[in-house]
C-alpha cells in the first residue's frame, strides 16, 4: 500500500448528524430553480465555454479540494482565520503552491479571503472539518486513494466491456479488497459514516417510526442510523447488524451516543440469515452494491425475518423516470466503476425487486436530501 493510501486521521469518533433540515418541498423548490438557472446559464454560455467549465470543474475543482482535504486546512482555520505561509509551515506545503490552491478554492466558494489576505472557512469547507458532525472530509479523501482514481481513470473499461474497472485491477469485488486492505476499509467506512450520517437525519426527520418496537438496521456499519432513531424515539429497540469487521467499533460508537443499552450487536452475512424479531427492517445504501439477483437475495433474507404486520425500509437514491437533473444519476457511475454489479434504480426498478422478495411496495418517500424511503410490506 502506497503513503497516499494510508489514513490521515480521518475522524476522531462518528458522530449524529443533528443540524435541523428544511422541509422537502423547500428543498425541491431550491433545487428546481438551481437547475432552472443552470440551464439557462448553460443556454446563453458558448458551447465550448460550457465543455471547458466542465471538464475544470470535475478535474481541476475536485482535485483542489481533496489535496485540502488531506492537508487538513479546514481543521487549521477552526480558530480563525489564518494566512497561507502560516498554513503551509502547519502542514509543511510549499508556500506559493498552497497560496494558489486557496486562491482557487476561494474563486469556487470552499473557503474565503479577507482583506488583508488570511483565508478562512466558509459554509461549505465547514464540512471539510474532521470533527463536524456528518463531515464530507473522508468521503473526499477517498476519491484520493490510489484504488479510487486508479479505477476512474479506467472508465472506458467499464463503458466497453461492462465490466467494473475496480475488479478488473485489483482481482476481487470491493468488499473483499477492504477485507484484505483494513486501512483502505476504514477510510471507505469514514466516508461511508459522513454521507449516512446526513442521509440518516433526513429519513429520520420524514418517516414515522413511533409505532416501531424494534427496529433491525441491517448492514448498519457502526450504528449512525440505529444511534439517531433510538435517541429520537425512546420507546424502541434496536439491532445492528453487519459483518464482524465492520460493527467492530460499534459498541464504543453506541455507548458514546447513549443508546448501547437498547441496542443488540449482531454479525453475520446478509445473504445467508437476518436476525428476526423485529417489526422494522432497515437497509441504508445497501441494495444499490448489487445486481438484481444479489439484491434479491438480500430482500428474501429480510423476507424470511420479517414478522407478517413488519415494514422493510430502504434508504436509496431513485432515479427519476424521466431523466431531469438529479445527482443520483451521476453517481450511478461511482457504482458502475467501483461495483459493477452495482446501481441505482428507478422506483419500478425497486418495486419489481420488492415483488421478486415476496414484498409489496407500499410507498416512495422523498427526503430533505438525495436519498428517498422506500417502504414496503410482506405480502
Amino acid at each position: 500500500m502506497t503513503r497516499q493510501d494510508r489514513p490521515i486521521a480521518l475522524q476522531s469518533q462518528p458522530h449524529t448528524f443533528n443540524q435541523k433540515l428544511p422541509p422537502v418541498a423547500v428543498v425541491k423548490l431550491l433545487l428546481s430553480l438551481i437547475n432552472f438557472l443552470a440551464q439557462v446559464r448553460q443556454k446563453v454560455t458558448p458551447p465550448p465555454l460550457t465543455l471547458h467549465e466542465m471538464v475544470g470543474t470535475y478535474t481541476f475543482v475536485s482535485n483542489a479540494i481533496r489535496v485540502a482535504a488531506r492537508l487538513g486546512i479546514a481543521d487549521l482555520l477552526k480558530d480563525g482565520p489564518k494566512r497561507s505561509e502560516e498554513l503551509a509551515q502547519a502542514v509543511q506545503a510549499h508556500p506559493q503552491s498552497l497560496y494558489r490552491l486557496l486562491r482557487a478554492l476561494t474563486n469556487v466558494g470552499v473557503f474565503a479571503q479577507e482583506k488583508d489576505g488570511r483565508f478562512k472557512l466558509t459554509p461549505i469547507s465547514k464540512y471539510l472539518q474532521t470533527d463536524t458532525p456528518g463531515s464530507m472530509r473522508s468521503l473526499v479523501v477517498m476519491g484520493s486513494q490510489e484504488w479510487h482514481y486508479e479505477s476512474w481513470g479506467h472508465l472506458l473499461t467499464s463503458v466497453k466491456s461492462g465490466k467494473a474497472p475496480f475488479e478488473v485491477l485489483y482481482g476481487m469485488n470491493l468488499f473483499q479488497y477492504f477485507e484484505q486492505n483494513p486501512e483502505a476499509g476504514e477510510i471507505f467506512n469514514c466516508a461511508m459514516t459522513g454521507v449516512s450520517a446526513q442521509s440518516t437525519a433526513a429519513v429520520a426527520a420524514i418517516y414515522d417510526f413511533s409505532r416501531v418496537t424494534t427496529i433491525v438496521d441491517v448492514g448498519g456499519g457502526l450504528g449512525t442510523l440505529v444511534a439517531t432513531l433510538l435517541k429520537q424515539y425512546p420507546q424502541m429497540l434496536g439491532v445492528l447488524f453487519d459483518r464482524p469487521h465492520v460493527i467492530a467499533g460499534a459498541r464504543s460508537f453506541l455507548e458514546t451516543e447513549g443508546v448501547a443499552q437498547r441496542c443488540e450487536i449482531l454479525s453475520g452475512d446478509f445473504f445467508e440469515a437476518i436476525p428476526s424479531g423485529g417489526d422494522a427492517y432497515i437497509l441504508q445504501n445497501i441494495i444499490h452494491d448489487w445486481d438484481d439477483e444479489r439484491a434479491t437475495a438480500i430482500l428474501k433474507c429480510c423476507r424470511r425475518a420479517i414478522a407478517a404486520t413488519g415494514k422493510l425500509l430502504l434508504c436509496e437514491m431513485v432515479i427519476p423516470p424521466d431523466n431531469r437533473p438529479y445527482f443520483g444519476t451521476v453517481f450511478d457511475l461511482e457504482m458502475q466503476v467501483l461495483c459493477g454489479s452495482g446501481r441505482e434504480r428507478t422506483a419500478s426498478e425497486f418495486r419489481a425487486l420488492f415483488q421478486a422478495a415476496g414484498f409489496k411496495l407500499t410507498r416512495v418517500i422523498p427526503t430533505p436530501s438525495f436519498s428517498y424511503v422506500i417502504e414496503g410490506v410482506p405480502v
